[in-house]
């Protein structure tokens, strides 16, 4: 399925946009109060949820899951939540949403953990059975 890599790499490409453009704002202004938001938005942003959509374009069984669906939404509030969280909590309004924030990066990554370790890397034909005496099935 092409629509989940899709997906991640256009959001990400969105987000690394975005994040170049605060940082020429910020670099302007001379003001660097908020580079830890920026940078988290970067980061998770762009970096991880390009990994993401790499390894699911990689590995059309994973794309093809529901739980990669549910992924996707859950990074993508990561970013939404974190990143103002952030900037939220260094100027000093509260650290509620940057908390927040902070526990969906966590299930996002574990989720994450979850999909390759039961999906592998790469299509099924490049990878060996676990067990000789059986055949590689699509899990789902």
């Amino acid at each position: 399925m092409k629509h989940i890599p899709s997906c991640f790499l256009a959001t990400a490409a969105v987000f690394a946009l975005t994040g170049m453009l605060w940082g020429i704002q910020m670099s302007a202004s001379h003001d660097h109060t908020l580079s830890p938001a920026h940078g988290h938005l970067n980061l998770i942003g762009f970096v991880a949820m390009s990994i993401f959509g790499f390894y699911y374009a990689l590995t059309p069984t994973a794309a093809r899951s529901r739980l990669a669906v549910l992924h996707f939404g859950l990074s993508v509030a990561t970013v939404l939540v974190l990143t103002p969280g952030i900037a939220l909590a260094i100027t000093q309004r509260g650290e509620t949403l940057a908390q927040a924030g902070s526990s969906l990066a966590v299930l996002s990554m574990a989720l994450f953990a979850f999909v390759v370790l039961r999906h592998g890397v790469g299509t099924l034909s490049e990878r060996p059975a676990l067990d000789p005496g059986v055949r590689n099935q699509p899990a789902e």
